[in-house]
């Protein structure tokens, strides 16, 4: 079993990290990113099987506010991948050029921009929501505290950088094709789109602590 849980976190790292890479074109040109892109949807299923219990508690237990927006943000993260993937497919030149047709390519353009971006804010949400594994880890006193200091400034950071690159405008389809900065390094496109990525993860555990603060104020008021 421990086995198991670590083979997990490797996943998903690595699934992390290809997201970043996915998410900057202008590092990997077009080759490495439609192969990239595959790897993704391999580990994707991959995560998938592996947290096949997941999907047999759907229909057991309560729902209550938190619970109910893990779900509707799970359903939405795997219908933004799939329409992601296969659109991205549909256009691709080098790792599945067989799919090309399976729609316009100016709609497979249009939904695969911005379904991209959705994908990459839903995951920053989804990781966000398993923060709380991670911080329960941390020495209590100044030290949280400062950690929590730099995550706020960090995520402030990151949404100015997406306010900045009008990636809203790609994800409501306002712009159709992407505009990227092929003379700025890699290591700072990669960094960037990781600090815009712990913006939406810091967003989504502000939002389950506070869910969760709100909850036990209200179960000790009832027990008073």
């Amino acid at each position: 079993m421990k086995v198991k849980r670590i083979i997990m976190r490797i996943t998903d790292l690595i699934m992390t990290c290809n997201l970043l890479f996915l998410m900057s074109l202008q590092v990997t040109q077009q080759f490495t990113h439609e192969w990239t892109g595959i790897a993704m949807t391999v580990l994707f299923i991959v995560h998938h099987i592996f947290n096949y219990k997941y999907y047999k508690t759907l229909f057991k237990g309560k729902y209550n506010f938190l619970r109910i927006f893990q779900l509707l943000l799970n359903i939405l993260l795997l219908v933004s991948f799939i329409i992601t993937a296969v659109s991205g497919m549909a256009m691709s030149r080098f790792a599945t050029p067989f799919m090309k047709g399976l729609m316009k390519a100016s709609d497979a353009r249009k939904l695969h921009l911005a379904l991209s971006y959705w994908t990459f804010v839903l995951t920053g949400l989804h990781i966000g929501l398993h923060f709380g594994m991670i911080t329960a880890k941390l020495p209590k006193g100044i030290f949280r505290k400062i950690a929590a200091v730099i995550m706020a400034a960090v995520s402030v950071y990151g949404f100015v950088l997406f306010l900045n690159a009008n990636i809203f405008d790609y994800m409501f389809m306002k712009t159709q094709f992407a505009f990227l900065d092929y003379d700025k390094a890699a290591w700072l496109v990669i960094l960037q789109n990781f600090v815009m990525l712990i913006s939406w993860a810091f967003t989504a555990y502000l939002l389950s602590l506070s869910v969760k603060l709100l909850s036990t104020k209200k179960q000790k008021n009832n027990d008073t």
